[in-house]
């Protein structure tokens, strides 16, 4: 008893089992008591935080929810290797009749919970990046723990608790992930289209690479955008499409309001790209074809109104004289100056 009351202390529960005789009343009950239920699910909290814990302990309200806890307890112990056979062998819902089995699980609980404390604090000193605390603190932050949330439950983890380092969440996500693929078929994953590493400073550029693409990503998007609300502007001019403007709004506003000129491609796109995506397929071979022909392909437009514009039947314009003949004075002037020109010779002779 002794040995159980200073580990708790030194784990920092401060519950009610650590009160005068509540420990020894407590594991006497076993899966029936409040208190002792309500320690074991502390401890497993305080170790989900710092290795992940798949399985959770509720703790029960009387003696109704005992079996249900012994089960818990059983997954529990399987998911962390329990070496003890009297706290893993034998029928789940009668493990912890015992006083001396109960006492056991707190200190095991406890034992590993130092094991696990010390083995981060090892791994990940203080100052090292972790999960955000509050979801709310800021936009960024929030984003990121969204983000980790859904990943770990794409792999099928629990969700990341707040506070735990990055490096250590990150290595759990990829044993998680390995272990997925390797009970894949083979060829399933294909080989990264990226396939050296690269240091913080490629990075740097790669990044800045990235965000210059994205700029004009965008300007070219929004311009074909505008280019899209002209052309759908220009139906609502004829006669018949005024009577019709509500009905088309419905059916193009919900569209063209999915429509963003933001791009989303990043960098994690890029880790995961695989050597398919390298290939280039043209958009009008047969096999693309197949998936993006459509009903509307087989509409045919009808006879349209004649423009003209073409050179080959356009007639040439009728050159004019009226230069030519104004310069006629000009040419008479010129004449009245050459004769007195000669004129002025022969009086001199």
């Amino acid at each position: 008893m002794e040995v159980a009351t200073t580990v708790l202390n030194a784990l920092g529960y401060s519950g009610q089992l650590l009160e005068e005789g509540a420990l020894a009343h407590g594991v006497e009950e076993g899966a029936s008591s409040q208190h002792f239920t309500a320690a074991c699910a502390w401890l497993v909290s305080q170790l989900n935080e710092v290795s992940l814990l798949e399985e959770r302990l509720t703790p029960t309200t009387g003696p109704a929810d005992a079996e249900s806890f012994q089960l818990e307890v059983s997954g529990l112990l399987s998911e962390l290797h329990c070496p003890y056979p009297s706290l893993t062998t034998g029928a789940p819902t009668t493990r912890l009749n015992d006083s001396e089995r109960c006492l056991q699980l707190l200190l095991f609980l406890g034992s590993e919970l130092q094991a696990a404390r010390l083995l981060r604090s090892r791994r990940h000193p203080r100052g090292q990046d972790r999960v955000p605390e509050d979801a709310g603190s800021s936009d960024s932050d929030a984003q990121t723990l969204g983000e980790l949330q859904v990943l770990c439950q794409a792999v099928g983890m629990c969700k990341p608790t707040p506070g735990i380092p990055t490096a250590q969440l990150f290595t759990d996500l990829e044993d998680k992930i390995r272990e997925a693929i390797a009970g894949l078929p083979g060829g399933t994953v294909g080989k990264p289209l990226l396939s050296k590493s690269l240091d913080p400073a490629q990075w740097e550029h790669l990044e800045q690479i990235q965000q210059a693409m994205c700029v004009e990503y965008e300007c070219r998007r929004q311009m074909l955008i505008s280019r899209l609300d002209v052309t759908v502007q220009s139906f609502h001019w004829s006669e018949r499409a005024q009577h019709r403007g509500a009905a088309m709004g419905e059916l193009y506003h919900p569209l063209r309001g999915s429509m963003c000129r933001q791009a989303g491609v990043t960098l994690a796109h890029l880790l995961s790209a695989r050597e398919d995506l390298s290939v280039i397929t043209r958009n009008t071979s047969r096999n693309v074809r197949e998936r993006t022909a459509c009903a509307i392909n087989k509409i045919l437009m009808g006879p349209v109104p004649d423009r003209g514009g073409r050179p080959g039947e356009m007639e040439r314009p009728m050159a004019t004289w009226e230069g030519r003949r104004s310069g006629g004075d000009r040419r008479n002037g010129g004449d009245r100056r050459q004769e007195k020109r000669r004129g002025g010779k022969g009086r001199k002779h």
